[in-house]
């Protein structure tokens, strides 16, 4: 057996540069490259070995320790968990930086690697530059904060533990079971010692995804559970998506006459417009999926997590004898809601599913009650477009306390905006390129997409709500761009989570990799603005006002901040609009664009979409002083007792 003699960080990029992933017999590079910002904690051992030889891994430059982890939890998204970016960062805060980005990552079960500097295994320096001293545990760094984020984790103290380390790590990022953030710390002194690695650790290394079939027991319960039901409704989760399973569902709900819903990581497997496609469900779904979810006595669960925007808190599914069939890859998924666990691959099971229901006559009994709310649906999602600012019934839950024309009157003398947010998403998705991808995450826009946007082609709606996480939008719409360069990528943020994160626009300029930003400024963090006072409270502490000097409260006058500025003096070509006509003319501008763009749409507060018929349960004041919550407390509590308990 034949040796080299590298150095742990040669030998770790060594390794990364010769892996790659098989999928119904189709190879790609898993590993494309690697985000970096380098510091005493790694430019000195990881940094040398890519200056050396970075093989065919691409050195991307990071601003932002989080936002550069979100681009390569983007850009895994995108490519459906078949290609990564690693990360690495300096020890300290540059590590720190990123346990954001790996949580966002694993709750929803992107493959993630992070390369994070350590302190020296030796101890010799120690308390080393940036290192945080334990006097109760001298083996504890940064790094430990991410054993409760990672799927996998691992500290290489000595050059020859990165062999058992790389294999592991690699069996959890191509797991689409395990899959999440993978955390392999590196000692900075560790990092440039030197070992006789054997050759075979570097040869070229192919990682099947094998479908897992369903087994006889378990398709047998879920072909019987079918047809014992008269109205299942499907769900479509994003294991769907990343199965690649989009057509198995829609001949299974064809064939069968069933209803698919869809999760927010499952919407867009399939086009709005496919006839059994009832849009999404849940808390922020929408007419026609939540009118549904309601009657469904069987609910079948494909690739999906069942989290609580997804089930309204157990609510939203009240047929009496209502049951769950679970189509899985995870076996932990697969038992949720006390279902009927069918573990297997979403493809594999759907396919199995139908050739067994294909002897029979069984067909679901929903009959023409599936185009009567999908009518219902398109009419709403009409008028939500057209909505002026002089409708009420945006948000018709919250208490006529709030006073909604005086915060329009005070916007629109600091804007002269008429703007809504529903009309401009109207605008927007009537606009935008037919393929272009649309990239969201916190706030309420991924409500209102999830209720009302219209996906016209696949893998063109990318949301992430599993964490929802602020600041994700931005950078991850520029992994999106590096997954899929010929597409227009459109990144769709509030002014909050904007100037929460936005770093890695400046690396897109960078790239030359070109990203729409689309920023909807309502001087609020205006979707916990509207919970709140949906919730009987007063708005506090959630709109952007200065400091009132008679009162020393918060609840001065908007502070306004010109975003387009921001973005121009980065290199973005920018726009700053206030009426439909700049905006369509910024829209059809911007696509002509090569450099990044950003419009600093002007819209006004409390404009949302409102929700349809759900529920989410979210701890409210059981006592309080205000006889607004106290009502609220007690509506709260006869919903929870309408729900399922687990």
């Amino acid at each position: 057996m034949g040796k080299l003699r590298l150095t742990m960080a040669q030998a770790l990029v060594k390794f990364l540069d010769n892996q790659y992933l098989e999928v119904d017999g189709e190879t790609v590079k898993f590993v494309k490259g690697i985000f970096a910002i380098f510091g005493h904690g790694n430019v000195l051992g990881l940094g040398q070995a890519l200056e050396q030889d970075s093989g065919e891994l691409r050195l991307y430059q990071g601003r932002n320790e989080q936002g550069m982890a979100h681009a390569a939890t983007g850009f895994a998204r995108q490519s459906l968990r078949r290609q990564i970016l690693a990360c690495t960062s300096s020890v300290g805060p540059g590590a720190a930086n990123m346990i954001t980005a790996a949580a966002t990552a694993t709750a929803n079960r992107i493959p993630l690697l992070l390369l994070p500097g350590d302190v020296f295994a030796t101890r010799q320096p120690d308390p080393v530059l940036q290192q945080i001293e334990q006097s109760y545990d001298l083996s504890i760094s940064t790094n430990d904060a991410f054993r409760a984020v990672s799927k996998y984790w691992d500290r290489i103290t000595r050059p020859e533990q990165l062999m058992s380390a790389c294999i592991n790590a690699m069996r959890v990022l191509t797991d689409p079971a395990e899959t999440g953030a993978v955390t392999l710390a590196l000692p900075q002194d560790v990092q440039g010692e030197a070992w006789d690695y054997p050759e075979t650790f570097f040869a070229r290394r192919v990682h099947r995804l094998d479908r897992r079939p369903a087994s006889q027991a378990q398709l047998n319960d879920a072909v019987a559970a079918i047809r014992a039901s008269r109205k299942p409704l499907i769900i479509c989760g994003g294991g769907v998506k990343y199965a690649g399973a989009g057509e198995a569902l829609a001949q299974f709900a064809e064939h069968y006459r069933i209803p698919f819903a869809e999760t927010q990581a499952g919407k867009g497997t399939l086009l709005s417009s496919h006839p059994y496609n009832v849009g999404g469900v849940g808390e922020t779904g929408c007419l026609a999926a939540n009118l549904l979810a309601k009657e469904a006595d069987l609910v079948i669960g494909v690739g999906t997590r069942f989290t609580d925007f997804t089930t309204a808190s157990k609510w939203i599914f009240q047929h009496p004898d209502v049951r769950f069939l679970n189509i899985n890859v995870s076996n932990f998924d697969a038992w949720k809601l006390d279902g009927i666990p069918l573990l297997a691959d979403a493809r594999e099971a759907l396919t199995a599913l139908d050739g067994a229901l294909g002897d029979s006559s069984w067909q679901a009994g929903w009959g023409e009650q599936i185009a009567a709310v999908q009518s219902r649906q398109i009419k709403e999602t009409h008028r939500v477009y057209q909505a002026s600012f002089q409708e009420k019934g945006f948000v018709p839950e919250i208490d006529d306390h709030l006073d909604r024309e005086s915060v329009y009157r005070e916007f629109r003398a600091l804007t002269d905006s008429t703007l809504t947010q529903s009309n401009v998403l109207g605008i927007l998705n009537d606009m935008l390129p037919q393929d272009a991808v649309i990239v969201a995450a916190a706030g309420s826009l991924p409500g209102d997409l999830q209720r009302v946007w219209r996906t016209r082609a696949p893998n063109a709606y990318h949301v992430e709500y599993g964490y929802s996480c602020m600041g994700y939008e931005v950078n991850a719409a520029l992994g999106v761009k590096l997954a899929e360069p010929q597409r227009e990528v459109y990144a769709m943020v509030g002014d909050g989570a904007f100037m929460m994160l936005h770093s890695e626009l400046v690396t897109s300029i960078q790239e030359g990799a070109k990203v729409n930003v689309l920023l909807f400024d309502n001087m609020a963090n205006g979707c916990i603005n509207n919970l709140q006072m949906e919730h009987g409270m007063d708005s506090f502490g959630t709109e952007f006002r200065f400091r009132s000097t008679q009162n020393g409260q918060l609840n001065g006058g908007l502070v306004p901040v010109d975003f387009a500025a921001i973005a121009a003096g980065y290199g973005c070509k920018t726009w700053r609009v206030t009426t439909l006509d700049e905006l369509k003319i910024a829209l059809e501008a911007a696509q002509h664009e090569t450099v990044s763009t950003l419009i600093d749409i002007k819209v006004l507060p409390k404009t949302m979409v409102h929700k349809y018929g759900s529920w989410w349960n979210v701890g409210v004041a059981q006592q309080a002083l205000s006889e607004r919550i106290q009502r609220v407390a007690q509506q709260i509590n006869e919903k929870r007792a309408q729900a399922r308990d687990y």
